[in-house]
Formats: C-alpha cells, structure tokens, sequence
C-alpha cells in the first residue's frame, strides 16, 4: 500500500480549518439577522444644508465717470472785442457774476438812434394832437356857421341862396373829415412811438450782452480770449470762439453704462455703493436718472447717480468703482450655491428625504447673491440639501446627513452684505 505524503496532509488540514471558520462566520450572521450594510457605522456621511429663508440681492459692479452736472461755453450774443476778461481758469464764480464786458462801439450808436427815435415820435404825437384840435376848433366854427344859416332858411325861406347852403354844408362836413383824418395821424403817431420803443428796447437788450454773466455757480474751466480779441455772434457764426467754459461741479453726475442684460433691472431710486478710485473715499448714493434706451453703439443703458461735491474734492473725468442692487427680495427662499448642479437644459439639487435618501429634485432659481442663491420652486422651506461634493452621491442612495457650518457662514455672509 502506498503511503500519503504529510505535505498533502498539512494541506488537506488548513482547507478543512478555513471551511470551518467560513462556516461559522456563516452561522453567526444568520443568528444575528443584519448586515454590515445596514449598519449606522457603515452608511456614508452627507454634509446637507436647510433650505432658509434670508434676504437676498443680485449686485452689480461696473465702473463711472464723474461728470459736471452742468457744462456750457459762453459765447457773445453781439460781435465785439473784450474790453475786459475778470476770470480766469480755476476761478469759483457765482450766478450773476460778470466774467467779461465787450466794447461794441456801433451797439452804442444805436442805442443812441434808438433813443431819438423814441423822442421823435413823442414829438410827432404832440403835432398830431395839435392838428386834432385845429381841426376839431375849425369844424366847430364851420358847423355852427352851417346851422345857423339852415335855421335862417328854414325861418325864411328864399331869404338864402340854395348855392350858399350847399357851400356851407360842404365845408362843415369837410371840417368834419379832417378831424377824423387828425385822429388817425395822431393814432399812427402813438404807433410810431411803440415801434420807436420797441427798438431802443431791442438795442438795449443787445447792450446787455456786451456783458457776459455765469448763468449759475461754478468753476472756468477754460479761457478761450484775452483782451482785445475780437468776438463774433454766437447766434450769427456756428463756428464762433466761446470766451470762457464754465461748469457746474458742486455736484456732479457719476454716469454709468449698465449692460443690455441688466438694463430692464435697473430703476431709479435703487442705492449705489460708490468706491472713488483716486481718493480711496466711499459714498453712498441712488439712481436719479435713466435714458431708458441702449446705446446702439456698446449696447448699454447710461445710468446717473448725482453725489454732492460741496467741498470740491472730487473732479470731473475721475473714476468711480459702482455696487448696484438691482435685484433685492428682503424674503426669499435661499440656499448656498455649493449645492446646485447645473446643466445644459435643468438645475438640480440632491435632496436627503424623511428616510435618509437621495433624491434628485429639479428647481428654478431667481436672484444669485454672492454665497446663495434664491429658490423659486422645487424645494420648501426646511428641506435638507446635499451641499458640496455632489458627484460622490447617486439617486436612492442611503446616507447618513450631517448639518453643514456652511449654511450658516453663507447667511451671514449674505446678510452682512445686505
């Protein structure tokens, strides 16, 4: 008979050892009735968020010019050389204030033709109501003389020649006639003066402007004559030398492009967050003004803000770093964008269910802050959310949910940047 190796028996022995042993572990798991699966220890953690509801605004950042809230260059109304220039670039002036005085030596001469002319007429009215009265003083005579020889023929008639009374007669309404025609040269008269007036008060106004005035306060910005230059008509000559520029900057407009896609978001009154980028100074402000209409050439809307200047720290032509709350909902339901996913066609977001599960729920979302973002529908206040790490989860899947710091550092983020 053969003998048995004792390799093969030290084989045989460890296989019989490990069937045992799987045979146990097999028994005890039966006899405990659970799996390692099943266990708490086992389930993967999930760090999930509530959706909450805080206030939430869609701010936009773009850069404005400062400009003067009002600019214009004072040209002459009348052609003339400077008699005297009182400003100069830089110089404060106030409304009212004259900067410059012409000398217009033909405005004066017809001033003074204007003045005569005036007087004239009142001479001219003082003849004419001397004719009127002539005339009125010659009719009275004549018509009474009329009368009188009528009433004579009527006493006694053939005691007049018929020749007489119709010379008589005639002569009466004649005297008549040149009262009306005194009347109407003393009407014509009184014309002539108001024409006559007219025009010294037209001359008058011209002699004005040789004076020209600020029409509001502010500063020369520039100084385009000296003494002596010769100044054309700016209402005759389109292409005229303005004297002084001047502009108003105790305020000033900080206008800025708002692009296409915010234009329909942007109304006046919403608050403006101003960062000057030469002073480092912050201001606070709101949109005054709109030209609700795109520029065809950038496609922007330009958008004002006016910021008070009293002191004249701020200049036109600097740049202005400007924060605008376009969208602002003081209520709205929230969650921090770490927990959406979006794709081509939805946004999504993992929800953990009452029993621990995952679930992927389609939403629509409105206002983005800088840390959350605003639910429209889809979820409710309360829900638990997956945040962070989404790929590592999969529908169905049950997960063991831990409370996030996340969601409460991201509210008062946003809070503090309400």
């Amino acid at each position: 008979m053969r003998k048995r190796s004792p390799l093969i028996v030290v084989e045989i022995t460890a296989l019989g050892l490990i069937a045992a042993c799987l045979a146990a572990a097999t028994g005890c798991e039966h006899s405990g009735g659970s799996s390692p699966s099943g266990s708490a220890d086992a389930l993967p953690s999930a760090a999930v968020v509530q959706v909450r509801r805080a206030p939430l605004s869609n701010t936009l950042s773009i850069a404005g010019e400062f400009l003067p809230y009002q600019e214009v260059e004072l040209h002459a109304k009348v052609a003339g050389y400077i008699k005297n220039i009182n400003v100069d670039i830089g110089d404060r002036v106030h409304k009212g204030q004259v900067l410059a005085v012409l000398e217009i030596p033909e405005l004066v001469a017809q001033v003074q033709a204007a003045g005569a002319g005036v007087r004239h007429s009142q001479e001219e009215i003082t003849h004419a109501q001397n004719e009127v009265s002539r005339a009125e003083a010659d009719y009275a005579a004549l018509h009474a003389a009329a009368t009188r020889l009528r009433q004579a023929s009527e006493a006694r008639p053939g005691l007049i020649a018929e020749q007489e009374l119709d010379d008589t007669t005639a002569k009466d309404r004649s005297s008549e006639a040149q009262v009306e025609a005194a009347k109407s040269a003393l009407a014509a008269s009184r014309q002539q003066l108001e024409v006559s007036r007219a025009d010294q008060q037209h001359y008058a106004a011209l002699s004005e402007y040789a004076r020209i005035t600020a029409p509001f306060d502010g500063i020369v910005t520039w100084r385009y004559a000296d003494t002596g230059s010769l100044i054309q008509a700016g209402t005759s000559n389109i292409s005229s030398m303005p004297v002084v520029k001047l502009s108003q900057v105790n305020v000033l407009r900080l206008r800025i492009p708002v692009p296409e896609s915010l234009a329909a978001s942007v109304h006046d009154g919403e608050p403006a967050d101003i960062r000057v980028k030469a002073t480092e100074e912050r201001l606070s402000g709101k949109v005054i003004r709109s030209t609700d209409s795109l520029d065809r050439s950038t496609r922007t809307m330009q958008v004002e803000v006016d910021v008070p200047n009293g002191d004249y720290k701020l200049t036109p032509g600097m740049y202005a770093d400007v924060s605008l709350r376009i969208q602002n909902d003081p209520n709205a339901l929230t969650l921090p964008l770490q927990a959406i996913s979006r794709s081509a066609d939805k946004t999504t977001v993992l929800l953990v269910n009452s029993q621990n599960h995952v679930e992927e729920r389609e939403i629509h979302t409105g206002i983005e802050g800088s840390n959350r973002i605003q639910i429209l529908s889809g979820l409710n206040e309360g829900d638990r959310v997956i945040v962070g790490n989404l790929g590592a989860y999969r529908p169905g899947q049950h997960v063991d949910p831990k409370m996030s710091a996340m969601a409460d550092e991201g509210y008062a983020a946003e809070q503090g940047a309400q």
